[in-house]
């Protein structure tokens, strides 16, 4: 009697487990998430990789800005360029404060099938439990994960232009990383989701370094798309609008550059993210810097273009093409580059596929000579914006168009 009376608690307990389990996979199943927060994921380079003492068996602190709020939320975690498993023992998130600090008080761990630890596989990427937080608009959010075992080829985003914080050993609740060692790039994460209502939706941006935020100030979170975000978020008309930057540095559309190009990573970074609504595309000029012929480069752009536009439409999104900035005086300018520049911005404002057209050569360029950007809005490169170009190119777009 005393058995069965142990089996049937037993069985009691895991009975609950399931239900509470099937719970879980309900609301994730009945929730109409939207992305508020992303970036392109890449391989790291090794220059790029995490100071001593590394991140494998430690603990790094890392912070974004959300753009839209809600009250429940999920992470995704990516081990998408991996050599072998990740493995990490446990995440928390919680309102960043100045610096590495935290409101302790608010953190909250993040679980994975309810459990705290989880294990990505190479080539993989998890998404977690769905969970309550207090998601305000453009919040500065802390995620803290302890790892257990790194691969040596590491997923992150090199380009955060924001400081993140490594202490050694598993110090997850820890929330004083005065002493950590500081990096200006992020690891492993790759979207934050929130529980949202019609029409809250998201615009994704794709990019390279000029998207990414070069030239913008670090720790300032004053990239163009940045700008961008905040004025819609100002609108009422526009308010429930996220914006995700998909720029990744040194990236090209068609081929060569910094991770996958965007031809290749559309999907992952456009078409896959939850409640995307608005593309907008706004990369070529590594492409053209670099080519050993424009005239074939110009040719290819415009056939990239066109796919992409074709698969923003098949599902259903609007897509808008950004003309390409001057180049002209930079390290990579030439006369034959500059007309691939002029072709491909012509076809961009004429060809009628676009559902829109955002100039931003008009942002950017001197009043003087349109094929050189103003010299009080570049980054003494002629390439790049400074922060004042990055306000002058997220000012520029249109609210009217997402409304």
């Amino acid at each position: 009697m005393k058995h069965f009376k142990t089996l049937k608690i037993c069985c009691l307990i895991a009975g609950t487990m399931l239900a509470a389990c099937s719970q879980q996979s309900k609301q994730q199943t009945d929730a109409r998430w939207v992305a508020t927060w992303g970036t392109a994921v890449q391989l790291t380079e090794p220059h790029n990789c995490p100071p001593e003492p590394g991140i494998s068996g430690n603990t790094i602190r890392q912070k974004i800005r959300v753009s839209i709020g809600g009250e429940t939320v999920r992470l995704k975690l990516s081990n998408e360029f991996g050599n072998d498993v990740l493995k990490i023992a446990a995440v928390s998130l919680a309102p960043a404060l100045e610096g590495s600090k935290i409101d302790a008080a608010k953190a909250v761990n993040v679980l994975f099938g309810g459990k705290q630890a989880i294990d990505i596989e190479k080539g993989k990427s998890v998404i977690s439990d769905a969970l309550p937080f207090a998601l305000t608009p453009r919040m500065d959010v802390a995620v803290t994960i302890a790892y257990t075992f790194v691969p040596s080829d590491i997923t992150g985003h090199p380009g955060s232009r924001t400081t993140s914080y490594i202490l050694t050993g598993n110090e997850l609740n820890n929330t004083d990383f005065a002493d950590a060692v500081t990096t200006d790039h992020w690891y492993t994460i790759e979207r934050l989701d929130v529980v949202a209502d019609e029409p809250t939706a998201a615009i994704a941006i794709v990019g390279n370094s000029i998207t990414d935020g070069r030239g913008s100030t670090t720790n300032q979170v004053n990239r163009w798309t940045d700008v961008f975000s905040e004025r819609l978020l100002a609108n009422p008309a526009t308010s429930k609008l996220a914006v995700l930057n998909m720029g990744i540095g040194g990236n090209c559309v068609i081929r060569g550059g910094l991770g996958p190009n965007a031809s290749v990573r559309f999907n992952r970074d456009v078409i896959e993210q939850p409640g995307v609504k608005y593309v907008i595309v706004f990369e070529g000029v590594n492409d053209m810097g670099y080519s050993p012929n424009p005239s074939a480069t110009e040719k290819e752009l415009i056939d990239a273009y066109s796919k992409m536009i074709d698969t923003a439409h098949a599902h259903g999104l609007k897509i808008f093409g950004a003309t390409v900035t001057p180049f002209k005086e930079c390290f990579y300018g030439s006369p034959e580059k500059e007309e691939c520049r002029l072709a491909v911005n012509n076809w961009i404002r004429t060809c009628g596929k676009f559902d829109a057209v955002i100039d931003f050569e008009k942002a950017v360029c001197s009043q003087a000579d349109s094929t050189v950007m103003d010299e009080t809005l570049h980054d003494n490169d002629h390439l790049h914006p400074n922060a004042n170009g990055h306000k002058a190119l997220g000012d520029f777009v249109d609210l009217e168009l997402f409304e």
